[in-house]
């Protein structure tokens, strides 16, 4: 209880003037829908994603090829099921934008985007302890917040092992530590809008760069 009153007193001044970041509603009648997917069609759909996000949905890193930087893409194993639909639906809607995925959302429907969601949710999540070091200031973040800056710790939200939290909370455990990095910054710069309540905006403008890297390094080796 003390743990969602702080969590309400946190983000409490953003209600006022939230704006509808998505258009998803959790009704009985969706969370059924992702609830029911259908594995079978969910990974003969995810033939088709395999050459960006991996064939075990595991993302790809940041790389640098003939100059040109290309970007990290996220992995999706073991990603909370109804978060995932939500996102592809969010592209599809126009609540969240990018050049390959609002075409590829656009084209999947409701029950696709469910199919896919829960097979995705089914892989594990694949841990990469490459890179690692010192992460005792992003582990003290995950658990114990920062209380002078009114943070919540991150576990109260995506879990104690990250794993994510129903409805809209994602797993990080196993992401791509370049696209968690690069998913906070564009949360802190306001490039991102379709967190719900503005809660990941109001959390990244209070991180500086380097506590976001060091926050997706720590995430990045669990599983």
């Amino acid at each position: 209880m003390k743990r969602m009153l702080f969590l309400l007193a946190f983000i409490a001044p953003a209600l006022v003037n939230a704006e509808p970041s998505s258009q998803i509603a959790w009704t009985p009648d969706i969370l059924n829908l992702v609830k029911n997917g259908d594995l079978n069609k969910g990974k003969a759909l995810a033939e088709t994603c395999k050459s960006c996000h991996g064939d075990k949905g595991q993302g790809m890193k940041e790389e640098t090829r003939d100059d040109e930087i290309l970007p990290a893409i996220p992995a999706l194993a073991g990603q909370v099921a109804t978060y995932t639909y939500k996102q592809l639906r969010d592209y599809a809607n126009g609540n969240r934008s990018h050049i390959q995925m609002t075409g590829i959302a656009k084209g999947l429907t409701e029950r696709a985007a469910a199919d896919l969601a829960v097979w995705f949710g089914s892989l594990p999540p694949a841990a990469d302890k490459s890179g690692s070091k010192n992460l005792d200031r992003a582990e003290k973040m995950v658990e114990s917040g920062d209380g002078k800056r009114i943070l919540p710790p991150c576990f109260v939200c995506h879990g104690s092992k990250g794993q994510g939290e129903k409805q809209d909370i994602p797993a990080l455990a196993g992401q791509q530590a370049d696209y968690f990095a690069r998913t906070l910054l564009d949360y802190k710069n306001g490039q991102r809008q379709n967190d719900i309540y503005s809660r990941m905006r109001l959390i990244a403008q209070q991180l500086s760069d380097e506590e976001i890297k060091e926050l997706a390094q720590y995430y990045q080796q669990l599983k």
